[in-house]
């Protein structure tokens, strides 16, 4: 997934197999935003790290924010994406927090102790500051 400028959207979508798996990325004032849907695994994986790759690599701090609300499961594959984009976010000064965990997604956290390694907002809208604007339509709007 190339780089996009301030203001635009993309998509990317998974390989077909269980509930499609789909990436999109907003890039807002304050932070990069990816919204997650689908069931995330081994065999889904590429857009979610391609996209974390493509967010990483604009060098300079950056506040990445995972929105979950979509995501129906998440097994460990993930996970450790997740995690591992974190430890390369604060390396350069950086964050990866999420927002809108389901049930499945904020156990799995919790079990494996990752809720505390995150700062997790209860959806996006507690996550971004009041008036952030992704200088795009709403979640049901097609990309431009």
């Amino acid at each position: 997934m190339a780089p996009t400028a301030a203001g635009s959207r993309e998509r990317a979508h998974g390989d077909g197999s269980g509930d499609q798996f789909a990436v999109e990325v907003r890039r807002m004032d304050s932070a990069v935003v990816l919204l997650l849907s689908g069931e995330l695994d081994h065999d889904t994986a590429e857009p979610l790290r391609a996209a974390l790759e493509a967010a990483l690599a604009a060098g300079g701090p950056l506040r990445l924010i995972v929105d979950c609300g979509g995501l129906s499961f998440c097994d460990s594959t993930g996970l450790n994406m997740l995690l591992r984009a974190r430890l390369a976010a604060e390396a350069a000064g950086g964050s990866v927090e999420l927002s809108g965990l389901g049930r499945q997604v904020a156990r799995m956290l919790r079990l494996t102790g990752a809720d505390g390694v995150f700062t997790i907002h209860r959806d996006l809208a507690a996550a971004l500051p009041s008036g952030d604007d992704d200088h795009g339509g709403g979640p049901g709007d097609p990309a431009p």
